[in-house]
């Protein structure tokens, strides 16, 4: 294969600044090693600040598939929850049993209190991010649904 003097001339120069550029690289790194300890060697730190970068991505990501899947899980413990404790009074009704209230109900106002807070703290997340979307000029939405809620504060943190 005939390679022409100019392609022959450029390769080659591009061969010497790649040598002369791995000579730079292995000088700082040896400098970088004796003048600072290992812990501290700029060229490893700014190395581990990328990985750690990358890892928060996805980080990120997995809190916020986590979070939904966990107000999925909510939703539907609460409507089978709520579903079965209306059938449980149909039947306490029906047989002549006396209706159990909620505030006789400890496991069911148990849960409505983890519930209450699961949306308290979502709410709350959501305010902040919507005040950090004012001062942004973004829009906030209005709705007191806790779904609408939580994806908005997902959204917003993108």
């Amino acid at each position: 294969m005939e390679h022409n003097q100019a392609v022959d001339g450029l390769l080659s120069l591009f061969s010497k600044a790649n040598r002369d550029l791995s000579t730079v690289h292995n000088k700082l790194h040896k400098e970088f090693q004796q003048v600072y300890p290992d812990n501290a060697n700029p060229m490893k730190l700014v190395a581990r600040l990328k990985k750690i970068e990358e890892e928060m991505s996805s980080l990120k990501d997995q809190c916020r598939e986590l979070l939904a899947a966990k107000q999925d899980l909510i939703d539907k413990a609460r409507t089978l929850l709520v579903g079965n404790r209306t059938l449980l009074q149909r039947l306490q009704v029906s047989s002549g049993a006396p209706i159990t209230s909620d505030a006789d109900d400890p496991a069911f106002a148990s849960f409505n209190q983890i519930i209450d807070e699961w949306t308290l703290q979502v709410k709350s997340r959501t305010a902040q991010e919507q005040n950090r979307s004012k001062n942004e000029g973004e829009e906030e939405p209005g709705s007191d649904d806790i779904n609408q809620l939580l994806f908005s504060a997902i959204v917003q943190s993108n």
